[in-house]
């Protein structure tokens, strides 16, 4: 038989606390079995009752949610999940993103109505999610401080991620090195309202010029570009300038922004000057973007399954015998490089 999930809901508010306990106590396979006012309770409450999954409000009286991230014991930690109001939570989001939280559900409204039922859905599939998951790394890696060929091989690097992805670019981005020859777009599946902190953070971390993606931005050496939570991102060329192009039309992509799209479109401009690179995430987004990759001759990294949190999105591109090359995430900036 399939396992019960235990969860401990964590929220400062009495009526949130009613309303997810209420919410997951009805999914199959799901146990809350307990919750917790603030971050002190909640530190006693892991110790006490070795939850899998925590729900993790951020802005709490005595110790926030990032205190908890940052007291989470080193062996048997649970999964976290954010649930958070988004207008007043984007900094801490990202930051908690980036500090190990698996993923963030947003709260349709910060007061105690009836509309937090609506969340169900979402935060039951995220939370059979990182169950599933591995616990995601933070720890630092060593830059690479080699000089980059100014003849490189690829013009153009493609990244897609899912589960896991903010602590990977975390890691990876500030191992780049500052003179990378070419632009670097990213595609990650995150709730809207978070990438413009996230992009922030990492272009601090970074030698690199990280930005939240702007309609008609031109890519140049160097410039990393991370796409818009909600919205698809795609490369197209105009004249001798190759241009970043917002598109809001979700059309039938299961995810926005897809990494399928971003591929597509860079394959379709770049041909096989494109790099793709697949990093740890759920379902099979970037397949059929790396199929295209593929067949303009172009080449796809592939995160092996050593380092990722979730092996999906990166397993499906090998199995389906696109991926040119798989390195762990430790070796990725290396190989990256390599491959330029």
């Amino acid at each position: 038989m399939t396992p019960v999930i235990k969860v401990l809901v964590v929220d400062d508010s009495a009526f949130a606390r009613k309303v997810l306990r209420e919410v997951l106590s009805g999914s199959p396979g799901i146990e809350v079995v307990g919750t917790a006012r603030d971050g002190l309770e909640a530190l006693e409450k892991i110790a006490e009752l070795s939850p899998d999954v925590l729900t993790l409000d951020l802005v709490m009286p005595n110790l926030d949610g990032l205190g908890v991230l940052a007291s989470l014991p080193l062996v048997n930690a649970p999964r976290v999940i954010v649930v958070s109001v988004s207008d007043a939570d984007t900094e801490l989001g990202a930051a908690a993103l980036q500090a190990g939280a698996l993923d963030i559900v947003r709260k349709p409204t910060a007061l105690a109505t009836q509309q937090l039922y609506e969340l169900r859905e979402e935060l039951v599939t995220k939370i059979r999610v990182a169950h599933e998951a591995r616990h995601p790394s933070t720890a630092a890696l060593t830059p690479i401080a080699a000089r980059l060929s100014l003849a490189p091989k690829h013009d153009i690097i493609v990244l897609g991620t899912s589960t896991g992805g903010p602590q990977a670019l975390t890691r990876l981005l500030p191992a780049l090195p500052a003179d990378l020859p070419v632009p670097m777009l990213i595609a990650l599946h995150i709730p809207p309202g978070y990438t413009e902190a996230l992009a922030a953070r990492l272009d601090a971390a970074s030698a690199l010029d990280v930005r939240e993606a702007e309609e008609g931005l031109e890519l140049r050496a160097g410039l990393v570009v991370l796409a818009r939570g909600g919205v698809h991102l795609r490369v197209i060329r105009s004249g001798r300038k190759r241009l970043v192009t917002l598109d809001h039309r979700l059309g039938n992509a299961q995810h926005a922004p897809s990494v399928d799209l971003l591929f597509e479109s860079a394959a379709s401009v770049y041909a096989e000057r494109t790099l793709g690179v697949v990093l740890t995430g759920m379902g099979n987004d970037g397949q059929q973007g790396s199929a295209a990759i593929h067949r303009a001759g172009g080449t796809v990294l592939t995160e092996s399954e050593l380092s990722s949190v979730v092996y999906g999105m990166p397993r499906c591109v090998k199995e389906a015998g696109y991926s040119n090359a798989e390195a762990p995430l430790e070796a990725m900036a290396r190989a990256i490089v390599d491959h330029l």
